[in-house]
């Protein structure tokens, strides 16, 4: 022991944490979100052995049902079910750690109408996780969150309360005192260790498959010494959740009874918003250094108030609520389109549409932002939570561009919605509901999503018509039902359970060797031949248990130990064909379908006869189908081609299905698809296949296979590559030289943008593209914050210079030098922020003889003085035009009407204060 203890504290030396922050004190020093997730993976990779995995994307990859990865365990879900590949990477694992991005909205697990109101509710968060895959349980668990909590965040332990499973007895499970000791011995005080039921303290994945019982961690935001067990679970904003440990060790059956798993996993989750708020002593996740500079670039994006954190009824007009919803829903976009899910019509797709749509009504209607404010955010967001996950940063651009096209087409049909609904109220008689089968086509047609629906109705002290609308919505589903994801049971006889699995690896059983399914050859006449393969039948199953022998006329699945037929994989339909009994030609048994599972090949088959484990049997595949399907798949890889020759190599390839009768392919591009290069990507396809192109396969590891570009790599392509990296090496020179000049720095980023487009329009080795390409995004950004330090400098400047000319003055309003309208807007919002109360307005005179003219208004003079009004009166003497908001305005005009234009600036003023 004495040993032990020396290891452990040389161990806590080496970690060079220094963690400065307790929630004790105030937010000065406390530790960034970043440092926070970072110190939580270092924690577990670097002190207890875990392997650091990246985040999965948010689109779930092998499970229909899911619409986005709701949580950490998600990735994972093969090793928990005992479905992974034994030769697979994942089934190596043993410790696990990371963060991953975690998308809830749509589908079981959907906080999205309650985003924005309240101050905890999110689309988009990030789970921070450490996991056990057959290695660590309850004691090493527990005592690595405990240790992570009070040694490495310093968090006090009278402020944490642990919780624990306290059994069930109509399933038959004891409360979980294994835990609940664990806690004990680490020196968790009894009163703080609290029992709970099933619906609190254990934890399932679905309806049926592994579940187990969990131990929750629990803060007290008040502290100060009191006991606040009482408050644990029961809906407390003053005591939240903020670490979940679950320990699985059942399996629910189909029946409903749980069995214990062959091994034992821990899956823990623990929010990193909510861990930030309590390590920043906030009481708000909007509070947190994760959401307030987006919030401030909403601030100064669309002016008015500031976010001050109010809701329900003190939120008049609901400005913070906009503020919320708009921050929220802006890092879900961002994380949704970087990772392949695009506004759309259905599944993940269509939620991700009634998400940017409702961000867009509040920044148009709520905030009152000009259009383009929802994509002028993502780079903030970029900056964010680039570090941590850098695929956002290679993205922004075309982020930036999917939100502008789609908040365009929303806000036509935004006033075209409203203009039903007005309409609507107005033929309906008093006290009456809204009709649903108008609701039904704002929902439908124009994708207006339920809950604005709701919310534009309920400002217009309306109710829907709830129960004809979701009678409407049924009958809907009903048509559209078909398949796995609208809910049909997978077949039962070639999907293994987790228990068949874990019985033919306990026997010893070997993984199915299906590499005979490319033992095909081309004849000399050009037709490609298959052999049949010869292979043994080593397991039936049926009725979700492993068997010997099934009899005539039942359905089942046969595992063999060699196969060439091909199981549906990789967006490619399953072989069909049949299997017949050395020895018996004459007797078919018919393969219907082929499934893959955990290693296994499965081949479903209706046993014309009694079939055994043991018996030998020769496999044929219907090559006419097993053909179709081939030239579809090569059909695929044409068309990818194609379409990156005629698109730009922009357009990305986002899955494919195949089948002997079609294929469908999956792709993003910017912008629609013309007639025209529909005809071109058809012309270059059938020129590939008149030149009857030899076709090259190989398997490869997956690594490999991601650096396959299919692109064209010619010795001039090479040199073209070369200048250009030329170029870009010398815009990299000039831009650490630093200007000081707005207008040299603005020429550099001028110049960025026009090579960005050259790189992307000309013949290069793809992988230098990408890189050019990296570095040019990286320079854009340089420059844009090179230019925006330099406009808030010179703001700064002219606004102390104007505020010392007009000394306590309500109302300011002067001529200065300004060489663009940004920096213009930049001093009168400088002067205001100094000068809270003062109302601003002013002329910058240009070399090309225009004027530029910026407004704000104090709020304390709203409504009566409009910046808006303000900015039109002054712009109309000088012949020119305004706009903007009650709180800010901008506009131009022509110099000769200036004075007059100041004289009608001062009497507007005076006229309305």
């Amino acid at each position: 022991m004495a040993a032990a203890g020396r290891l452990r504290r040389r161990l806590l030396l080496v970690v060079p944490w220094r963690w400065r922050c307790s929630p004790r004190r105030g937010a000065a020093g406390c530790p960034p979100a970043g440092q926070v997730r970072d110190a939580f993976l270092r924690f577990f990779q670097e002190r207890h052995g875990h392997r650091r995995l990246p985040s999965a994307p948010v689109r779930p990859r092998g499970d229909p049902r899911l619409l986005f990865v709701n949580a950490g365990m998600n990735q994972f879900k093969p090793v928990f079910l005992g479905t992974v590949h034994p030769r697979s990477e994942l089934a190596q694992h043993r410790r696990v750690v990371n963060s991953q991005k975690c998308v809830r909205a749509g589908g079981k697990h959907n906080d999205l109408e309650d985003v924005g109101r309240d101050t905890y509710h999110h689309t988009f968060f990030e789970m921070l996780g450490n996991w056990s895959f057959g290695d660590y349980f309850k004691e090493e668990a527990c005592s690595m969150a405990w240790e992570l909590l009070t040694e490495v965040y310093k968090i006090p332990r009278d402020r944490l309360y642990v919780t624990y499973f306290g059994g069930d007895s109509s399933l038959g499970l004891s409360a979980d005192e294994e835990c609940r000791d664990v806690w004990l011995r680490l020196g968790v005080p009894a009163s703080h260790v609290l029992p709970f039921p099933l619906k609190d303290n254990f934890w399932e994945m679905g309806d049926t498959g592994p579940c187990g019982p969990c131990t929750e961690i629990h803060y007290d935001h008040v502290g100060g010494g009191r006991n606040a067990a009482a408050l644990v679970n029961q809906g407390s904003p003053d005591v939240v959740e903020i670490w979940n440990l679950v320990f699985m060790q059942y399996s629910r059956e189909v029946e409903g009874n749980l069995l214990p798993l062959p091994q034992h996993h821990v899956d823990t989750g623990m929010g990193l918003e909510r861990l930030v708020t309590v390590l920043q002593n906030k009481r708000s996740n909007y509070d947190t250094d994760l959401f307030t500079p987006i919030l401030d670039a909403i601030h100064k994006s669309c002016g008015g108030p500031r976010y001050q954190g109010l809701v329900g009824d003190a939120d008049v007009g609901r400005v913070n609520m906009a503020y919320r919803v708009v921050a929220d829903h802006v890092r879900t976009l961002c994380v949704c389109i970087t990772d392949g899910i695009y506004p759309g019509f259905s599944g993940a797709e269509l939620v991700l549409r009634r998400i940017l749509r409702r961000a867009v009504r509040f920044c148009s209607e709520v905030l009152h932002a000009p259009p383009g404010l929802l994509a002028s955010l993502v780079p903030t967001v970029v900056e964010v939570l680039g570090d941590a996950y850098p695929e956002l940063t290679k993205n922004a651009d075309q982020i930036m561009d999917i939100i502008n096209e789609n908040e365009a087409a929303f806000l036509s049909s935004l006033e075209r919605g409203r203009r039903i609904i007005e309409r609507t109220v107005q033929q309906m008689e008093p006290s009456t509901n809204f009709p649903a089968e108008v609701a039904w086509s704002l929902y439908g047609s124009l994708g207006f999503p339920l809950d604005l629906i709701d919310l534009m109705l309920e400002e217009k002290g309306i109710s829907l018509d709830s129960a004809a609308f979701n009678e409407l919505a049924l009958e809907d589903a009903k048509r559209k039902a078909g398949g796995v994801q609208a809910g049909q049971l997978e077949d039962t006889n070639t999907h293994l359970d987790v228990h068949s699995l874990a019985q033919l690896q306990s026997n010893n059983v070997p993984a199915t060797d299906d590499s005979p399914k490319y033992a095909y050859t081309l004849g000399q006449h050009g037709q490609y031949e298959f052999s049949p393969c010869q292979a043994t039948i080593l397991m039936l199953y049926r009725d979700q248990s492993l068997q010997k022998e099934v009899g005539a006329g039942q359905r089942c699945g046969v595992i063999l130990d060699r196969t060439n037929f091909y199981a549906e994989q990789g967006g490619q339909a399953s072989d069909q064909g049949y299997m017949i009994r050395l020895g018996q030609q004459d007797i078919l048994f018919p393969v219907e379908s082929v499934r893959l599972c955990g290693g296994y090949v499965i081949h479903e088959v209706t046993a014309v006869e009694t079939l055994r484990a043991g018996d030998q049997v020769q496999l044929f595949v219907d090559e006419a189908q097993r053909l179709a399907c081939m030239t579809n798949h090569t059909a695929t890889h044409l068309l990818n081609f194609a379409l990156r020759h005629v698109l730009g190599d922009n357009t990305q390839q986002r899955g494919s299905h195949v089948t002997a009768e079609r294929l469908r392919f999956d792709f993003d591009t910017r912008g629609p698809v013309t007639v025209e290069q529909l005809q071109q990507v058809e012309q270059v396809v059938q020129d590939m296949i008149k030149r009857n192109e030899v076709v090259h396969t190989a398997e490869v590891p997956l690594t490999l296979a991601r650096r396959v570009q299919g692109l064209r790599a010619l010795d001039e392509a090479r040199e073209v590559g070369q200048c250009l990296a030329m170029e870009v090496d010398s815009i990299s020179l000039r831009m650490k030289q630093r200007s000081t000049s707005i207008p040299e720095m603005q020429n550099l980023s001028k110049e960025v943008g026009q090579l960005t487009k050259v790189v992307a329009n000309t013949a290069v080795p793809q992988w230098q593209r990408r890189e050019l390409q990296t570095t040019l995004k990286a320079l854009q950004r340089t420059a844009n914050t090179a230019i925006k330090k330099l406009e808030m400098q010179q703001a700064e400047e002219k606004a102390q210079s104007l505020l010392a000319k007009h000394c306590n003055q309500r109302v300011i309003i002067d001529t200065v030098p300004a060489d663009s309208l940004s920096i213009l807007m930049k001093v009168v919002n400088q002067l205001c922020d100094k000068s809270p109360g003062t109302s601003v307005l002013l002329l910058s005179p240009q070399v090309s003889g225009e004027v530029l003219c910026a407004c704000q208004v104090s709020k304390n003079c709203l409504p009566v003085f409009s910046a808006a009004d303000w900015a039109a009166a002054v712009c109309t003497q000088m012949e020119g035009k305004a706009g903007g908001s009650p709180v800010v305005a901008k506009g131009s005009g022509n110099a000769k009407g200036m004075q007059g234009a100041l004289t009608a600036a001062l009497e507007f003023a005076q006229s309305k204060l």
